[in-house]
């Protein structure tokens, strides 16, 4: 039991760690080990099984959690573990890797570093691919047409699955989020807009298109899809320090040595996934059934704010398959902005009950705009300049983290030599993110006193269908009476109250 705790705790350790940390922290029951990452030898930690379990949790925590640097799906060489068996043998490998290589732009030649890492995927994370390929149903024909339309090639859709596992709520310690996993300043270069309700970082379509401007930009630097993968990970001035500690090669795996440790293993991953994907059925890999095809959904423009409940309560679309289409709405609600053009993407089939319900929908949000016991978050621009008026137990610190910037940039902005600041002094701010104003943060709603029921919630439960189950129960009230702020704070095993009339 102790060794299992060990076990489980070391792997939290791994999750938490941040790659320039020099120490990775090592807690049991009775001490805590200080493990300097870079000397370590895992094996002499754990056995073969162990670290076989420590690899099937961080993977399970990756595939089935939005928070994607949960686990990297990059494999570092000395990462890559229990890979001394083989699933397929080097000559088929070499085979179906120059039959790959005729028909791509890309140089997919055979390479032992890159037989490790297919030959890890396909050992220890061949179960996680039937989910995935299900996800890939629905957005690589999508990818596929603006990849096209900017004249790249199709098989870069491979890189969203190694920058997010598909999931456009990803995002990475450091902050890069959505399917391409954009830092905040790089989408605004490529117009992808941040405020309180949206970001379009999240946004499929938006992002996508994003992807594609960035990628053409790279390709145009160096020449070479290899090259342009490499800077997309790591950033163009790297590559070019690359190339130049090479001796001017630029063949990706001559500067491989020379690049950052990620993103020597970034190409890999890209190639290892677009083999699996190719080759999938040769290993009896099959993709589950997706739940929607992306032709098979439309969108509608709305007229004014509404939730995704709102609008399950009155058609029946259930708010998941909502969040699911809809990833770039933060907390479930679509704002209605003049000239902005928010719009709800729906499955074709369910257009005609939108429309039909369609003032039934604002009718219901106008009653729970006048039941709402605190307000909703105020639209708000996150480029957009603010003055922040510093109050007692502020410093710049926690001013910086308030609004998801760097002390640095607040000093450069107002052009502070110091860190002291007085009370009463006015800042010059671009947030990043919302600051939710304390009297909002910290309200609680009072809930009533009584008799109530206490539901369980269970795997694929919605604040929909538990409504359903009490006739004399509306969505709203089940929201107030468990301080519930959106749908997707929703867990299985969460213990709800039901207060009935």
């Amino acid at each position: 039991m102790k060794k299992l705790l060990t076990l489980l705790l070391f792997t939290t350790s791994i999750i938490a760690q941040q790659p320039n940390d020099s120490l990775l922290v090592v807690k049991d029951s009775i001490d805590v080990k200080l493990i300097v990452k870079d000397s370590v030898n895992y094996q002499e930690l754990f056995s073969t099984e162990d670290l076989k379990m420590i690899d099937s949790l961080l993977i399970e925590e990756k595939f089935n959690s939005s928070l994607f640097d949960s686990i990297q799906y990059v494999l570092n060489d000395k990462d890559i573990l229990a890979n001394t068996t083989t699933v397929l043998t080097t000559e088929l490998l070499k085979k179906r890797l120059h039959d790959l290589n005729v028909k791509t732009p890309f140089h997919l030649e055979y390479n032992p570093a890159l037989e490790k890492v297919i030959n890890s995927y396909l050992k220890h994370r061949k179960k996680y691919y039937p989910a995935l390929m299900a996800r890939a149903k629905y957005y690589f024909p999508m990818f596929e047409r603006y990849l096209d339309q900017y004249d790249i090639p199709l098989e870069m859709k491979y890189l969203a699955i190694v920058e997010s596992a598909l999931r456009p709520d990803a995002r990475s310690w450091v902050g890069a989020t959505g399917l391409w996993q954009f830092m905040y300043g790089t989408g605004i270069q490529f117009d992808l807009k941040v405020n309180s309700y949206v970001d379009e970082r999240q946004d499929p379509v938006k992002s996508t298109i994003a992807a594609c401007q960035y990628l053409s930009q790279l390709y145009k630097i160096f020449g070479d899809w290899d090259l342009a993968l490499a800077a997309y990970n790591s950033g163009p001035g790297n590559v070019s320090k690359a190339i130049k500690r090479s001796g001017g090669y630029k063949n990706y795996w001559n500067i491989r040595p020379f690049l950052p440790t990620e993103t020597a293993g970034y190409v890999p991953a890209f190639y290892a996934t677009m083999y699996i994907f190719e080759y999938a059925d040769k290993h009896h890999i099959y993709p589950e059934s997706p739940k929607i095809y992306h032709f098979e959904t439309d969108t509608i423009r709305v007229k004014r704010t509404i939730s995704f409940d709102q609008i399950s309560e009155k058609t029946g679309i259930n708010s998941d398959l909502l969040s699911f289409l809809n990833p770039s709405y933060k907390i479930d609600i679509i704002p209605y902005v003049k000239e902005k053009n928010y719009a709800v993407r729906l499955p074709r089939r369910d257009m005609i009950e939108f429309l039909e319900k369609e003032e039934e929908i604002y009718a219901l949000a106008n009653e729970d705009d006048a039941k709402r016991e605190k307000p909703l978050p105020k639209y708000f621009e996150m480029d957009k300049r603010i003055r922040y008026k510093v109050r007692s137990g502020d410093y710049l610190g926690k001013i910086a983290n308030k609004f998801g910037v760097r002390v640095s940039d607040i000093k450069r902005w107002n052009g502070l030599r110091t860190h002291h600041l007085k009370i009463g002094q006015r800042l010059t701010i671009y947030p990043k993110r919302m600051a939710i104003p304390k009297e909002v943060s910290k309200k609680k709603v009072e809930t009533p006193k009584g008799k109530h029921e206490v539901y369980v919630v269970k795997d694929g439960d919605s604040l929909w269908t538990i409504s359903k189950k009490y006739p004399a129960v509306s969505i709203e009230e089940i929201k107030k009476w468990n301080n519930i702020w959106s749908a997707k704070s929703l867990k299985p095993g969460m213990k709800l109250k039901i207060f009935k009339s």
